[in-house]
């Protein structure tokens, strides 16, 4: 989803890569190749939402962009290099209007997030709307998302379903997830005991 900088394979989700009518995305997975990844029913009207207010101007732009003033202005700066502008025009280019804006009309795609950007947001949201965890973590993490999905797939489908939709093995899924299976004994074990004891 995010650019991650020690990867140049992993270069954020694209709008080229959103198929919101199927209701899919295609990502580069966990197994390091290009992958399908279903859109479950609640995240397609948010997508959409957010797709008509950024109003990408080409399917090649990230869906995340990064606004960062010294990323963009260096893209720029050799992007019109490449296209024999001089220093002059270059700075003509930027006069009166955002570096975003100036992407945007010269049709120069930002780069997305990277990982860290995306934590750092969601670091900041966290902050600004007063959330805060149960556990040791200080603030909603990207991957706390994986999880929590998976949590919920595992309780109402099962290991196997969990495994598939979040690409990994089964035992991978029974070892993360141990606490559901094993909440589950307890009842089951709690039960036992007091039909045991009723009769």
């Amino acid at each position: 989803m995010l650019r991650d900088k020690s990867d140049d394979r992993r270069q954020g989700l694209h709008w080229e890569d959103v198929h919101l009518e199927d209701r899919y995305v295609t990502v580069f997975a966990k197994k390091q190749r290009l992958d399908d990844r279903g859109l479950p029913g609640p995240v397609v009207y948010p997508f959409e939402a957010y797709q008509r207010v950024l109003d990408a101007p080409s399917p090649s732009w990230p869906v995340f962009p990064s606004f960062h003033r010294p990323t963009l202005s260096q893209l720029l700066t050799e992007t019109l290099t490449d296209r024999g502008y001089t220093e002059t025009e270059i700075e003509e280019t930027r006069e009166d209007q955002s570096l975003i804006e100036v992407c945007v009309e010269i049709d120069v795609a930002p780069p997305s997030i990277t990982t860290d950007a995306g934590r750092h947001i969601l670091k900041q949201l966290c902050e600004q709307a007063g959330i805060e965890l149960d556990d040791d973590d200080e603030y909603l993490m990207p991957h706390g998302a994986r999880r929590g999905a998976g949590e919920v797939l595992v309780r109402t489908s099962g290991h196997a379903a969990a495994a598939r939709a979040l690409d990994n093995s089964e035992e991978v899924v029974r070892e993360h997830y141990s606490h559901i299976e094993a909440g589950e004994l307890a009842d089951q074990m709690t039960d036992a005991f007091e039909e045991a004891d009723s009769q």
